[in-house]
C-alpha cells in the first residue's frame, strides 16, 4: 500500500498547481523545494504524498483538497466501474499508475462501447452531469447494419418504445454509407442502459460497433485510444454552465 502514494516530486507539484512538470523541475535545480525541511535539488526524487511536507518558495503545497476533471478515451473491453466483481479490466486501471487520487467515472460507458468517459473526485459535477433533469448530449457514432430509411429515422427521432419506457426524441443522421451498413451520428440526453444499441435494434438495425464522440460541450476529438488527459479550465467551466 506504501507503494500506492509514492510519486516524483516535479509530478507533485505540477498537481498541486505550482508550474508545469519541467518549470517544476528548474524549480528542484535552483534549490527553492524542501522535503520535510531540507532541501532538494536533483531530480528523480520521489515522495510519500501522505507523509512527506513540500515547501516551495517556502510555501507548503498540498494536493490532498484538489479537484480532478478528467477524459479518457476508453477502450472496448473495460467496465466503467471503479472495481468489478468478475475481475475484468476497469477504466480506473488505465489511469492508476499516473493518478493518485480516487476518481470516478461520470456516468458509464458500456463495456463494448469505446469513446469519451469523463471521472473526476467532484460530485457536485457528476450529479449535474448524470441527474436526468439536466438532459446533457450525448453524440455517438455508430455503425449499424444496412441503412436506415427517413421512416425508421423519423420514429427514431420521435421517441421508440424499449421494453418498459418510450426513449425522449433524439437526433440521428446518416454520416456514411458503406457496403451492407451504415454510419450513423446519434445525440441523445437520456442514459439508460445498451439504449443507443436498444434504439438501434428496435428501428431494425443491429449496431456493429458503437462509439462516443462527445458529452455535453467536451469532445473526445483525436485523443487515441486508451489514453486520458486534463480537462482545461475553459471546458470545466463549460460542463457547470450546461
Amino acid at each position: 500500500m506504501e507503494q500506492q502514494h509514492m510519486m516524483r516530486l516535479q509530478k507533485f507539484m505540477a498537481l498541486a498547481g505550482v508550474a508545469s512538470r519541467r518549470k517544476s523541475e528548474e524549480l528542484i535545480l535552483q534549490g527553492r523545494v524542501k522535503i520535510n525541511g531540507l532541501i532538494v535539488n536533483t531530480l528523480g526524487v520521489k515522495i510519500n504524498t501522505k507523509k512527506d511536507t513540500i515547501e516551495v518558495n517556502g510555501e507548503i503545497v498540498d494536493i490532498k483538497n484538489e479537484k480532478l476533471y478528467i477524459m479518457l478515451h476508453k477502450p472496448v473491453g473495460y467496465v466503467s466501474t471503479v472495481s468489478d466483481q468478475f475481475d475484468r479490466n476497469t477504466v480506473i486501471d488505465l489511469i492508476k499508475e499516473d493518478i493518485d487520487k480516487r476518481l470516478y467515472p461520470v456516468g458509464r460507458l458500456d463495456y463494448d462501447t469505446e469513446g469519451l468517459l469523463l471521472l473526476t473526485n467532484d460530485g457536485n459535477l457528476t450529479y449535474r452531469m448524470t441527474h436526468p433533469k439536466h438532459k446533457i448530449h450525448k453524440t455517438y457514432l455508430a455503425t449499424v447494419k444496412g441503412i436506415p430509411t427517413r421512416a425508421e429515422m423519423k420514429t427514431f427521432r420521435n421517441g421508440l418504445s424499449i421494453e418498459d419506457y418510450i426513449t425522449s426524441p433524439a437526433s440521428i443522421e446518416i454520416t456514411r454509407i458503406m457496403k451492407g451498413s451504415s454510419e450513423l451520428k446519434i445525440i441523445i440526453h437520456e442514459g439508460r442502459n445498451r439504449q443507443v444499441r436498444k434504439m438501434c435494434t428496435a428501428i431494425g438495425h443491429p449496431v456493429i460497433n458503437l462509439k462516443r464522440i462527445a458529452v455535453g460541450n467536451i469532445c473526445l476529438g483525436h485523443l487515441p485510444k486508451g489514453r486520458w488527459r486534463h480537462l482545461k479550465p475553459a471546458e470545466i467551466k463549460g460542463l457547470f454552465n450546461l
